[in-house]
């Protein structure tokens, strides 16, 4: 009788356990991306992915820990994303700016990723509870005028999620990101000069919109999934 790497064969199971999951999440990223969290049903997962129903249950007790792994992942993304560039910056403005900045150029870069963390955030407004926790340390720290902080805080997060919104849906079709930074910053408190000043020296962002620019988005069907 050959021998049987129990071993190896229990990596492949765990292989096989993690690729069916990350299909799941796939599906549900996918289907997240084309309409609300909340109308998406099991089946429709099951469905997108290709797997039986049963298969669904087990790696996950349902519809809400699925959702929660698309929002860690997604989380994840938003991590990936700010935390290289911001860790290098001082000044809290400057902080938020690049931050506000680098979400605007990856939505301009990827619409299904927009649609998805725009979607994602509304129906979770508490998602990204670290993300949150450092805008606010910035905010605090960043102008002394009304508003407060934690409403400054749900300022900027609604500016935000609202254009990721609204360039999830491949509109508008002319787009300036350095025009909703320098709003965004004169709502928490900043004047024209000062807002124009920071935009001046934001690091580069890496992120680029299809023709390789960080300015306009010329043309939406370019980012279709």
């Amino acid at each position: 009788m050959a021998n049987i790497n129990l071993t190896r064969r229990a990596e492949i199971g765990r292989e096989k356990r993690d690729r069916t999951r990350a299909q799941l999440v796939k599906a549900a990223n996918a289907l997240f991306a084309q309409r609300a969290v909340e109308s998406v049903t099991v089946d429709d997962v099951v469905k997108e992915a290709g797997v039986a129903k049963g298969t669904f249950y087990v790696h996950f007790d349902g519809l809400e820990a699925l959702t929660a792994a698309v929002a860690e992942e997604l989380v994840q993304s938003f991590d990936e994303l700010l935390q290289p560039g911001r860790v290098s910056l001082t000044e809290p403005a400057l902080r938020i700016a690049f931050g506000c900045r680098a979400f605007i150029d990856k939505a301009l870069n990827d619409r299904r990723w927009a649609a998805v963390a725009a979607r994602m955030t509304a129906a979770n407004p508490q998602s990204g509870e670290n993300l949150r926790r450092r805008l606010l340390d910035d905010l605090q720290h960043v102008s002394e005028e009304a508003p407060s902080a934690d409403l400054k805080l749900e300022i900027v997060v609604g500016i935000m999620v609202q254009m990721l919104r609204v360039l999830g849906e491949g509109r508008p079709s002319s787009f300036d990101p350095d025009a909703v930074v320098g709003a965004i910053l004169r709502a928490i408190g900043l004047s024209s000069r000062q807002a124009g000043s920071l935009l001046k020296r934001l690091p580069a962002a890496g992120m680029r919109s299809p023709d390789g620019t960080a300015g306009n988005l010329t043309n939406p069907a370019d980012q279709l999934p």
